[in-house]
């Protein structure tokens, strides 16, 4: 059977919506949104994880590589790897990033 959840009820804060597959499917999503300045922090994960730029703009850093990636583009990030983004517009910066596991897996350094 088929299940639906309100984006609202896994809200974690006022920029990040987490949903974890758990039993049902093993992803993990991330929905978030950004104003200038602001995104998460340096981290790594033992899986590679997929980033979905909707709108705006962000600077991610991916292990040495520094990259300006606008909405309407996907990141892939391998395992392990470094990395992070910020907001890097004027633009509410919309990113849903996917992770191949039933949890979220992750080390901040």
């Amino acid at each position: 059977m088929a299940t639906v959840t309100p984006i609202e009820q896994l809200r974690l804060s006022s920029t990040a919506a987490l949903f974890e597959g758990g039993d049902q499917i093993p992803t993990s999503i991330f929905v978030t949104e950004y104003q200038r300045g602001r995104g998460p922090d340096l981290h790594t994960h033992p899986y590679p994880e997929v980033f979905v730029v909707e709108t705006g703009t962000a600077v991610f850093t991916a292990g040495d590589e520094k990259l300006t990636v606008t909405g309407g583009h996907i990141v892939v990030v391998p395992a392990e790897t470094p990395h992070g983004f910020k907001c890097d517009g004027d633009d509410t910066l919309r990113v849903v990033s996917v992770h191949p596991s039933p949890t979220v897996q992750q080390t901040y350094l």
